[in-house]
């Protein structure tokens, strides 16, 4: 098994298909007065949720990204996309993926490990990603690697975005 960078030119535009199941969402409950605003995530149990959605690497809107693979002799396994935030000096993790039938192995363990050495390399303070409230397997798993709540965005995807439970999080690990 080893990660290496995924060169730019086989993989520009390369596909990558996210698809996840969940039975717990965090719901977003805000209030606000005129002396505090509070918010809280509250996971909440649910009947079955899937979402499906593709992305592809090396998108122009990034500023420098870099991909890399965890390969398993020819087989790719996982893929990890990063680009410095050159303004606030972080990494961010653009995409996280571990193929279908390879997940709970250890793989996104693997990928995180490298975007720590990666971010510990550049000097970087911090390592930041986006995830959604509705996707509790990932924020358990980036609970798990040290991450933790940084910010959220209650409009990001749509203007119903609390009551759809859907709420972008931005998670991330101070380095």
């Amino acid at each position: 098994m080893r990660i290496a960078e995924l060169p730019r030119d086989q993989f520009d535009g390369y596909e990558l298909v996210f698809s996840y199941d969940s039975r717990a969402y965090y719901d977003l409950r805000i209030r606000q007065t005129e002396n505090f605003f509070s918010a809280e995530f509250v996971r909440t149990p649910c009947p079955l949720i899937h979402k499906e959605f593709t992305d592809k690497l090396f998108a122009p809107y990034w500023d420098d990204p870099h991909a890399y693979g965890l390969w398993d002799g020819r087989e790719l396994l996982a893929i990890m996309e990063v680009t410095p935030e050159r303004w606030n000096n972080r990494l961010r993790i653009t995409n996280l993926f571990v193929r279908e039938g390879f997940r709970r192995r250890g793989y996104g363990s693997l990928m995180m490990t490298k975007a720590k050495e990666i971010a510990r390399s550049q000097g970087r303070r911090a390592i930041i990603l986006e995830t959604q409230s509705c996707n509790s397997a990932a924020i358990g798993f980036y609970l798990s690697q040290g991450f933790s709540l940084m910010g959220f965005n209650a409009c990001e995807y749509s203007n119903q975005d609390i009551e759809k439970h859907e709420v972008r999080m931005e998670m991330g690990c101070l380095i």
